[in-house]
């Protein structure tokens, strides 16, 4: 009997759960309960659901509703090479890039494991060269920068993980990063590189995405205005791209790397869009620790026990605060500078995964489905929109992240304390506030409490827990979508503004408010 596809509410478990006798966080906050809900992550990294509103008779129902929706079956038919995004009628392989977890995954004669592994040797080779001057720039001078162009996952995936890694490991190549068509942007950044020593990565899997190619053009005509004796764009720009594009076998560019259409943009850190930069920026060696860091992340959400799988139970639970308790939006707030992209990051993961309105079948759901995700790292968030989290209309599920460890050993007693003492304080200081809440006579002071958290705690932020902490969310974002019986992989929501932008720029009959819009933009 093979598996099956189910929307949310006609299951058994479901029905159950929204039966389920609320919990009370004010209460169930307790020492005891800090200490047994744990659950390991990978990579070094603990996950601990205490301050969410479960209890075991919650959370036993939600192993109950994981299993009628064969969340680990589905899990081992991607990896295994089903067709799960069926909307594009593609596989689904980034967990591939990054270790061997099902047997191999062949496609039109090709084994993709294979592909995968050799396009990251290949760039290995190709970073060797450049760290060892053997490839140099076109006027004679070694590469001392990297500069990444591509938008979306082409982008906020592996400018998060540079961010975090550049404190940790002295980037032998600095990283830049230009994403937006907006001008400033590429402006700004080549303002603040040398072109003679400037690496650019073309990430685009098409070849022809609109706002990379119009980067890619703005660099090569402000190089030329720079007027330097010798130069050759064409010796300063790698592609990362499909063997399909346009870019592939193009004289434009020093040397291509692969990926294919089985792995999504938001997915694609692990590949090589985040392999270049991040191995041209730190060595091969950095990126392989990131690599076995996922790599353990993924094998630990295998688990068929939700007790003992960490990205199970928190997609689980994100279920049950969605569709039982109506939270609408999810906050993730790193106590952690070098994560300060990595919400962004997140936002993109869920939010173009998981805001779907239909089923894998097309049909329209009378549920909701992904959350609005947002955050910005502690303890600046504290000061920013913390007032609306604890004392708001809405209630705001949290997931914290922290370290026991700052990235860099120097540290300033103050007061007592050290600084990053001061950061872990106000880290589980906010967890119990939004918990337990506080009494007041005054109502303008007083907490309500009851506002859910979970907390990621590692050791440091090294790359191997970068690698397990993207996987974490990667496959918590997974398994809500099969549980909500959506496909998680396309992104069909952003093709409509292309469309759109493609009939302004070119002319022609257009809708009238499209139209008047162009008129008042002066295009």
């Amino acid at each position: 009997m093979g598996i099956s596809y189910k929307n949310l509410d006609r299951t058994a478990a479901f029905s159950e759960l929204e039966k389920a006798a609320p919990v009370d966080l004010k209460i169930s906050l307790t020492a005891e309960r800090i200490k047994s809900a744990n659950i390991s992550v990978g990579g070094g990294l603990t996950y601990n659901y205490a301050a969410k509103a479960v209890n075991d008779d919650i959370t036993s129902i939600l192993q109950k509703l994981a299993d009628e929706q064969e969340l680990i079956a589905k899990y081992n038919e991607l990896l295994a090479g089903e067709f799960m995004n069926v909307g594009e009628n593609r596989k689904v392989m980034h967990q591939m890039t990054r270790g061997e977890l099902a047997k191999d995954v062949l496609f039109e004669g090709k084994n993709l494991r294979e592909f995968y592994r050799a396009q990251q040797n290949k760039i290995y080779d190709f970073v060797g060269k450049v760290h060892g001057g053997e490839i140099k720039g076109s006027t004679g001078k070694p590469f001392d920068t990297v500069c990444q162009i591509g938008i979306g996952g082409s982008d906020l995936g592996p400018r998060a993980l540079y961010l975090a890694m550049a404190n940790y490991v002295e980037p032998i190549l600095d990283a830049h990063f230009i994403s937006n068509v907006d001008p400033d942007d590429a402006n700004a950044v080549l303002e603040r590189v040398d072109l003679e020593t400037t690496l650019f990565i073309l990430v685009s899997k098409s070849g022809t995405t609109q706002e990379t190619l119009a980067n890619k053009n703005f660099v090569v005509e402000m190089s030329k205005k720079a007027g330097i004796d010798g130069f050759d764009p064409s010796a300063h720009l790698i592609a990362v791209t499909s063997e399909t594009s346009p870019l592939a076998n193009s004289d434009d560019v020093l040397a291509a790397f692969f990926m294919d259409d089985f792995i999504g943009g938001r997915y694609s850190s692990s590949s090589a869009v985040g392999g270049a930069v991040l191995s041209l920026a730190f060595g091969k060696d950095v990126f392989e620790e990131f690599l076995s860091g996922a790599h353990e992340a993924d094998k630990a959400a295998l688990e068929s026990d939700i007790s003992k799988n960490a990205a199970l139970m928190d997609a689980m639970i994100g279920v049950y605060e969605r569709n039982v308790l109506g939270y609408p939006s999810t906050a993730v707030l790193p106590y952690s500078q070098a994560l300060s992209r990595f919400p962004a990051h997140l936002q993109q993961l869920d939010m173009e995964s998981n805001g779907k309105c239909v089923n894998r079948a097309g049909e329209s759901m009378n549920y909701s489905t992904g959350p609005v995700i947002f955050g910005e790292p502690g303890t600046n968030g504290q000061h920013s929109f913390y007032q609306l989290l604890h004392q708001g209309t809405d209630i705001v599920p949290l997931q914290f992240i922290g370290f026991k460890e700052s990235q860099i050993d120097f540290d300033l007693d103050y007061e007592g304390s050290t600084s990053q003492a001061k950061l872990k304080a106000n880290l589980i200081a906010q967890i119990v506030a939004f918990a337990k809440g506080a009494s007041n006579d005054n109502p303008n002071k007083n907490f309500p409490g009851g506002r859910p958290s979970s907390l990621i705690v590692g050791e440091k932020l090294t790359p191997r827990a970068l690698g397990a902490l993207l996987a974490h969310f990667e496959n918590k974002v997974m398994f809500q979508g099969f549980c909500w019986n959506i496909n998680s992989f396309d992104q069909e929501g952003v093709q409509l503004g292309k469309i759109l932008t493609k009939q302004v720029l070119g002319g022609g009959e257009m809708d009238e408010a499209l139209v008047a819009l162009k008129d008042m933009m002066s295009i």
